[in-house]
C-alpha cells in the first residue's frame, strides 16, 4: 500500500506547487526581452510622440540587449496603434505610446472598441511638452490680459489656428476660451507649420504652437510669445510666463509616455519603469529633451496611470464645453 505523505509534507507540497507560477513569471521577467520588441506610435515619423519613442527605444535596445522597433501605425489621432496594443499579446512585446491625444480621443471619439485607461496598462510617463501662446508680432498685445481684453472686444472675429482637430494645441486653444470667456474660431491645418505660416502672414491671430518650432520665429521678432500653457514657466522660455499666472489652474501640455497591453506581467512593466526611469535621469538623454522643449517625466507606473486619468477626466470637460466632433 502506497504511504501517503504526512500533513506537513503534503502543505510543504501544496506551497511549493503554489510558488511554480511566480517563479516562472520572475524567470520571464528576468530573462525579458528574449526577441525583439515593438513600440507602436500612432503618429508619423519626425513628431514629438515618435522621437521621443525613438530615443526611449534606442536607450532600451541598448540596455536590454533586444532591439525595441518603432512602428509607426497612423490614423485616427492614434486611435489604430493604441487598438492594435490593446488587440496584441500582453507579453510585453508590443508596447504603445499614449498621452494626452488618447485622454482627449476617450470622449471625442462616440465609439472606441477600447477604453485607454481600462486597456492599457501605464508602463512609465517619458515628457510633458508645453506649448506657448503665439500671436503675430503686429498684433497690439503685450500681455495676457491685453490679448483676453482685445478678443472681448473683437468677440468671433479672432482666428486660432492648430495642426489638426483635436490636436493638443487645439484643445489648449478650446480651454483657454473656456477658462478666460472669450469667443474665438479655430482653424484646423494639416500640422503646425502651415499654421505657423499664416499667423506669420496675419490670417491667424493665435496659434497655441510648439516651442522648437517658433523659436526662431520668436528670435526674429516676428512672433511674440504670451506665456506657455504648463501650469510653471517653462526653461526653454525662462522670461516668458505661464498662462496659469493669468488663468488659476490653467494647464494644457502634451504629456506621453508608453503603455503596454492591459495583464501586462508586472514584472516586466516595473523592469521596463526601471529602465526609462534611468534614462530620463540620464544627462544626455534630458539634453536631448530639451532640445524638444520638453521636460522629463519620470514616475512610476501609478504615478503615469494616474495622469492618463486626470487627462481624461480634463479634456472631457473641454470637448463637451467645445462641442467639438472627430475630423
Amino acid at each position: 500500500m502506497t504511504k501517503l505523505p504526512h500533513r506537513r509534507q503534503f502543505l510543504h507540497l501544496a506551497a511549493g506547487g503554489l510558488a511554480l507560477p511566480a517563479v516562472s513569471r520572475l524567470a520571464k521577467a528576468q530573462a525579458y526581452p528574449t526577441r525583439p520588441v515593438r513600440i507602436l506610435v500612432g503618429f508619423a515619423a519626425g513628431g514629438g510622440a515618435d522621437i521621443f519613442a525613438r530615443l526611449i527605444g534606442q536607450w532600451l535596445s541598448e540596455r536590454l540587449g533586444q532591439q525595441f522597433i518603432v512602428e509607426n501605425r497612423l490614423g485616427a489621432s492614434s486611435n489604430i496603434a493604441v487598438e492594435a496594443a490593446v488587440k496584441a499579446a500582453p507579453d510585453g512585446y508590443t508596447l504603445v505610446v499614449v498621452g494626452t491625444p488618447n485622454a482627449v480621443n476617450a470622449t471625442l471619439f462616440e465609439k472606441l472598441n477600447f477604453n485607454v485607461v481600462r486597456d492599457i496598462a501605464p508602463v512609465a510617463g517619458v515628457i510633458q511638452q508645453p506649448n506657448a501662446m503665439l500671436v503675430n508680432a503686429s498684433l497690439p498685445t503685450q500681455t495676457v490680459p491685453e490679448f483676453i481684453a482685445h478678443a472681448k472686444t473683437n468677440s468671433g472675429r479672432i482666428n486660432f489656428g492648430s495642426g489638426g482637430s483635436g490636436s493638443t494645441p487645439h484643445v489648449a486653444g478650446e480651454l483657454f476660451k473656456m477658462m478666460a470667456g472669450v469667443e474665438m474660431v479655430h482653424v484646423p491645418y494639416r500640422g503646425e507649420a502651415p499654421a505657423l505660416t499664416d499667423l506669420l502672414g496675419g490670417r491667424l491671430q493665435l496659434v497655441f504652437g510648439g516651442i522648437p518650432s517658433s523659436a526662431a520665429h520668436l528670435k526674429a521678432g516676428t512672433l511674440r510669445a504670451l506665456a506657455v500653457t504648463t501650469a510653471a514657466r517653462s526653461e526653454a522660455l525662462p522670461d516668458v510666463p505661464s498662462l496659469s499666472e493669468y488663468l488659476p489652474n490653467y494647464e494644457a501640455s502634451y504629456r506621453g509616455g508608453i503603455g503596454a497591453p492591459k495583464n501586462t506581467p508586472t514584472e516586466i512593466i516595473d523592469k521596463l519603469n526601471k529602465e526609462i526611469n534611468a534614462a530620463l535621469g540620464d544627462a544626455n538623454m534630458k539634453a536631448k529633451l530639451v532640445e524638444m522643449g520638453a521636460i522629463p517625466l519620470a514616475g512610476s507606473p501609478e504615478a503615469f496611470g494616474k495622469i492618463m486619468v486626470e487627462e481624461t477626466e480634463k479634456w472631457a470637460k473641454v470637448v463637451k464645453f467645445a462641442g467639438l466632433k472627430p475630423q
